[in-house]
């Protein structure tokens, strides 16, 4: 097992958990490279674990149904590689949006910060090319399209998704997952890119706290169990109100989420919001949670979703907690 030092080359303007390695030492392992310790270093749950086959990564000649990308996440990084190729890294800064890095599997690589990917992710601000389908957007009468491309495993899916499939000459094949690729995760990960690309670009109040809010999420098409132990992970971690509630803890019926308010509003990338911008967000929460603006949430989840963010939300304007 060997070790090398982490260098981040002209990073020192960064503040995204991949920068903040700088001078982290690393194990390498012969055959899983330098991915166990990284996750470990990133605190990156490896149950997090979803499979993608479609090429939409740098890596694409490498990818095959028989050789999927990987892909780790936690509430502010996302970890991809593929079998016999590098890692690609996706972190959430604060002040500069998504940054992205390689790491070469190899004892004397070093961390590189790469410009090029947003040839193929558009800006900083975007993670276009790592979107999941998901009832997020998807008419109801489209449920067929759910995770096109990618691998689903679970106790319990919904009896039609486009998962674990690929066409050839027209025929649908059904494939059988090499690796388990949790549908909880797959669920979390596609609303947490989106969340993370309306935080670091965020020019549209209204889209924002329609998504921070759930007002955007189709139901889902059936009932979801993943087997991978990544419910169980995401749970635990979130804080809880004064009644033991999470803004984590999950519906999986007919939602994603218990309690309609994303987990999200507690990281990094929600607390440095511009003033401006947090206060109109703050504001236009607060005109649907006090039912001022119609919305489909129900009194129970608004009053829900208000007691607990006045126990776990430090920040909250004068108007959530006098009310």
């Amino acid at each position: 097992m060997r070790c090398i030092l982490f260098i981040v080359a002209s990073l020192a303007y960064a503040e995204d958990p991949v920068a903040a390695l700088t001078s982290v030492q690393l194990s390498f392992d012969p055959v899983t490279g330098y991915l166990p310790a990284l996750l470990k270093a990133l605190h990156v749950p490896v149950e997090s674990q979803i499979a993608v086959f479609s090429k939409t990564s740098i890596q694409a000649l490498r990818i095959e149904p028989s050789n999927p990308r990987v892909l780790y996440f936690n509430d502010s990084v996302t970890v991809g590689w593929v079998r016999g190729g590098f890692i690609e890294l996706a972190a959430q800064d604060p002040a500069r949006g998504i940054q992205f890095y390689t790491l070469q599997q190899r004892p004397d690589a070093s961390l590189l910060h790469r410009e090029d990917c947003l040839n193929c992710h558009k800006s900083g601000t975007t993670l276009i090319r790592s979107v999941i389908p998901t009832p997020d957007g998807i008419p109801s009468a489209d449920s067929d399209k759910l995770w096109g491309g990618w691998f689903v495993t679970g106790a319990a899916l919904p009896s039609v998704h486009m998962g674990n499939t690929v066409f050839a000459h027209s025929e649908k094949h059904e494939l059988t997952p090499p690796l388990s690729s949790d549908v909880v995760a797959l669920m979390v990960f596609a609303h947490q890119m989106r969340m993370m690309n309306l935080l670091a670009h965020p020019e549209n109040i209204n889209e924002l706290v329609d998504h921070l809010l759930f007002l955007d999420e189709t139901p889902l098409p059936g009932r979801i169990q993943g087997n991978s132990g990544f419910t169980e992970i995401f749970e635990t971690a979130g804080p809880r109100d004064h009644r033991g509630r999470s803004l984590r803890q999950f519906d999986l019926e007919t939602r994603l989420m218990r309690y309609p308010c994303s987990y999200m509003i507690y990281t990094d990338a929600f607390n440095s919001l511009p003033s401006k911008t947090k206060d109109a967000t703050y504001h236009r929460m607060w005109t649907i949670l006090s039912a001022q603006e119609p919305s489909r949430l129900s009194a129970a989840d608004r009053k829900a979703v208000i007691e607990i963010l006045r126990d776990t939300k430090p920040d909250l304007p004068a108007y959530f907690v006098s009310w």
